[in-house]
């Protein structure tokens, strides 16, 4: 099955070179969407805030240089993550992650918003990350209504379906700008134009967005936006969460003990971890542009190739998506037999949050797709080391082992 490919040159080669796996790092990683190795020139820069020659101070320690020196590192930083997304350092609250941002977002902001006497609604999408649909779920034991968009057939929410959803009792509404294993983008301005309009809270899990696509949280109307590190060939273990401040969003502490962070966040600042992503944010920002057409080039060599394969299906939408992310379906093969057969590979069936459950991709299943098509999906994520090499070898591998496990398919039966 074909599908229109974006208008760049063919550069697909039906013959790889003889030497080629010897000149690749193996298995080939293709799973970019799950996490990113830290960039060389980050993790060098991370190792100067960890020992005793170094910048290793307390941010908190105001007593002396040692901590004037972290508490100048951390700053910097703050500034290059606001930077990205073109937003006040004053609104970056440093948190680990964005499955941390997502639950301070979600539930801080009912803590400090809601009314009493009122049942606090909230409105999400069937497809947000685990962080925001298991934050929301256990909000609902709280007393909070939750009400769960589905999406379309792409991934997408359409602004009506949240208008319609509206109550006078909504909270908030929170849903993600890039699906993280589709890709598809959400049109998240016009939601969040609407929302400000109605004076309902806005929050924005940007995690797969950051550093992939041109984000800026004044096209966002947004009032909150989760930001991970590690997805954007920062260090694992840190992350950011932006709280608008003109008008003042109000959230509710969920770590206490210090008042750190404006008293948003407790905790001790990981100096090398926030330096780490700050440095990553601001490479991301510079690299952007480049990156983007070079994996839509290498998106599109992929699709070339895997697309001669017949029953092939692309999960998502078209166009309104990240280059990096491709959601495939194989008609007749589960994707668990297919990535076993894929050991030279390093893929997934779904998102990493999900990769310990058997059941089929809950993603999938909400756009429409059956048990047998959801579990028939595989993803695959390329990223700032992904090379042409690396991309033709991978299609080829595919190619090779869906025909080969259609045809034991077709023999047994």
């Amino acid at each position: 099955m074909r599908w229109p490919i974006p208008s760049t040159p063919s550069v697909w080669k039906t013959r790889r070179p003889p030497d080629l796996k010897q000149s690749m790092k193996t298995p080939v990683y293709l799973d970019y969407a799950a996490t990113t190795p830290v960039d060389p020139a980050v993790a060098e820069l991370m190792a100067g805030y960890l020992t005793l020659d170094g910048v290793f101070g307390n941010p908190a320690s105001r007593s002396h240089g040692y901590g004037w020196q972290a508490e100048a590192a951390v700053e910097n930083a703050r500034r290059q993550v606001a930077q990205l997304i073109g937003a006040d350092p004053r609104e970056i609250v440093w948190t680990s992650g964005a499955t941390e941002s997502d639950n301070l977002a979600i539930k801080g902001a009912v803590g400090a918003n809601c009314n009493p006497d009122v049942r606090p609604h909230i409105i999400t999408s069937a497809i947000e990350h685990k962080a925001v649909l298991d934050t929301c779920s256990w909000l609902e034991g709280q007393g909070c209504d939750v009400t769960r968009l589905t999406p379309d057939a792409t991934g997408q929410i359409a602004l009506s379906q949240v208008e319609q959803a509206l109550r006078p009792e909504t909270l908030l509404v929170s849903l993600m700008l890039v699906n993280n294993e589709l890709g598809t983008i959400n049109d998240i301005g016009k939601i969040g134009d609407m929302l400000r309009e109605r004076g309902v809270l806005f929050h924005v899990d940007a995690a797969q967005a950051a550093g992939k696509v041109p984000v800026n949280v004044s096209d966002l109307n947004a009032d909150l936006v989760a930001l991970s590190a590690h997805k954007v060939y920062g260090p694992k273990g840190v992350g950011a969460l932006y709280v608008r401040r003109s008008p003042d969003v109000r959230i509710e502490a969920q770590i206490h003990g210090g008042g750190h962070e404006r008293g948003m966040r407790s905790g001790t600042l990981p100096t090398h971890q926030i330096v780490g992503m700050g440095k990553a944010f601001d490479m991301a920002g510079e690299l952007l542009e480049n990156e983007m057409a070079r994996l839509e080039a290498l998106r599109s060599r992929f699709l070339e190739a895997v697309g001669e394969l017949e029953g092939v299906t692309l999960n998502g939408h078209e166009t309104q998506r990240v280059p990096g992310i491709i959601n495939l379906s194989f008609d007749g093969i589960e994707a668990e037999s297919l990535m076993l057969g894929l050991r030279e590979l390093a893929v997934s069936s779904g998102s990493a949050c999900a990769s310990a459950t058997m059941e089929p991709s809950y993603v999938l299943t909400a756009i429409g797709l059956s048990e047998a098509q959801a579990h028939a999906g595989l993803r695959f994520s390329l990223g700032r080391f992904s090379t042409d090499e690396e991309v033709d070898f991978a299609a080829g591998q595919v190619v090779s082992v869906v025909e080969r496990l259609r045809e034991r398919r077709r023999t047994s039966a």
